[in-house]
């Protein structure tokens, strides 16, 4: 953490709102998540309505979010971003006002609406932050900055939400959480010009078909996320096996599932911390290692006699995870032209929220026919699984490009993306050189 390089881009006014911004977007992500979800079950008394709701905030959001990004993406940010956010807030003010007069239909469409809102605000966001930072050299950089808060906030935001629902009721944090969206889009209203890739012209329309062809052209690109998403499948696969695994398999209680949670989120946090330390190292060996890092920790718990074990591995799984997705992102950022970045984004983080849904329903389905323990040996194995297809698919050395940010058109750099280095000749057919 002492490295200037990795301090450059909190030099930046600008980046330091937006790297406060996205930190406190997922705290409040994760305030919505556990006010909704207690809203639900508490008046629904329904497993399948919570489970509604967690469709609700991931598959349609993923539908929506690419549309709303290729619509949103030729204004200038310093407005857009503001302008969703002041949207997320209000949605939260309306659930508020659902919650004393509850509609599940009513709570599943703001629910939605607001997920939506919250995948196309991180693509811009991540969109900036590569315009700003990427032609000085200072990306991977701002990305850890930007993943240590991100992973912060995913290991204090659900205790966090958990004792404000507690404490103040659900209404009340439903309003915290808006009155949270609005206090981001004063920070990013406030913060001076931000910087935009020029996108393409033409209707939304075209712009959402020239980025969904731009991601199918690019080889290595398209590989990357394919496996992105094939990975998130298996890495949720355990998330509602976890209570029943420390209950009825380890015996622990509700303290014993907390502090599983908790190993696993303190080990995001010190794979955060890993990740701006090891900068320096090339993405493929960070996703290689990271990867395998996950794999370890869920077979580590499918094998764990006893919690303290399952702590263990739970933390090696943890660090594994803080690791991989700033560093996947990174890598498709990397590999991604200035004008494409948005739309680009939209699509990797849409994954990121509907992939899940179909993880919770393969953990579930394989829990019940075998036991919780078996649907951590289900993800473990997957992901190696995953790891050991996917590595000779993108061990592949892209041709030197030119920079395509302004200002860095002299620059040019060979981009790895890769699992393990190439090995003379296997290495697979490159991506077509991109140019600015």
């Amino acid at each position: 953490m002492s490295s200037p390089r990795l301090r450059d881009p909190l030099r930046r006014p600008v980046f330091r709102r937006l790297a406060l911004s996205y930190a406190v977007n997922e705290l409040g992500d994760w305030m919505g998540i556990v006010a909704l979800s207690v809203l639900v079950f508490d008046q629904t008394e329904s497993a399948m309505a919570t489970a509604l709701l967690f469709v609700g905030t991931g598959f349609l959001p993923a539908m929506l979010a690419p549309i709303l990004v290729a619509r949103i993406e030729q204004p200038p940010p310093r407005l857009v971003l503001p302008v969703l956010y002041c949207a997320e807030a209000a949605a939260f003010g309306t659930l508020a006002l659902v919650a004393s007069n509850f509609s599940l239909p009513a709570v599943l469409v703001l629910a939605t609406l607001d997920r939506a809102l919250a995948v196309s605000a991180r693509a811009l966001t991540r969109a900036v932050v590569a315009a700003m930072l990427e032609p000085h050299g200072e990306l991977r950089a701002g990305n850890a900055i930007l993943n240590i808060g991100f992973t912060g906030g995913a290991a204090l935001g659900p205790g966090i939400a958990g004792l404000v629902v507690a404490s103040f009721g659900i209404q009340s944090a439903l309003l915290l959480d808006g009155v949270s969206f609005y206090l981001i889009a004063w920070i990013i209203l406030t913060a001076g010009h931000l910087p935009q890739a020029e996108p393409d012209s033409g209707h939304m329309r075209e712009r959402l078909v020239a980025g969904l062809a731009y991601i199918r052209e690019q080889i290595a690109l398209r590989r990357l996320i394919i496996a992105e998403a094939t990975a998130l499948i298996f890495f949720a696969a355990v998330i509602p096996i976890e209570v029943i695994y420390a209950k009825d398999t380890l015996g622990v209680g509700d303290s014993g599932y907390g502090l599983l949670l908790a190993s696993w989120g303190a080990g995001m946090v010190v794979g955060g911390i890993a990740f701006a330390a090891l900068r320096a190292t090339r993405l493929g060996l960070l996703l290689f290692f990271s990867t395998a890092g996950i794999a370890a920790g869920y077979l580590g718990m499918a094998a764990a006699p006893e919690l303290t074990i399952a702590c263990m591995a739970a933390a090696v799984g943890g660090a594994g995870n803080g690791i991989w997705w700033v560093a996947m992102v990174s890598a498709v950022q990397e590999l991604t032209t200035a004008s494409m970045q948005a739309r680009v984004m939209s699509v990797v983080e849409s994954l990121g929220a509907a992939m899940p849904g179909i993880g919770y329903l393969a953990g579930g389905v394989v829990a019940t026919i075998a036991e919780p323990r078996a649907t951590f040996l289900f993800a473990g194995l997957g992901v190696l699984g995953l790891l050991a297809i996917a590595t000779p698919l993108l061990a592949a050395r892209l041709p030197g490009r030119t920079s395509v940010y302004a200002g860095n058109a002299a620059e040019e750099d060979e981009v790895m993306v890769e699992l393990i280095p190439a090995v003379g000749p296997n290495s697979i057919q490159s991506d077509r050189e991109v140019t600015s």
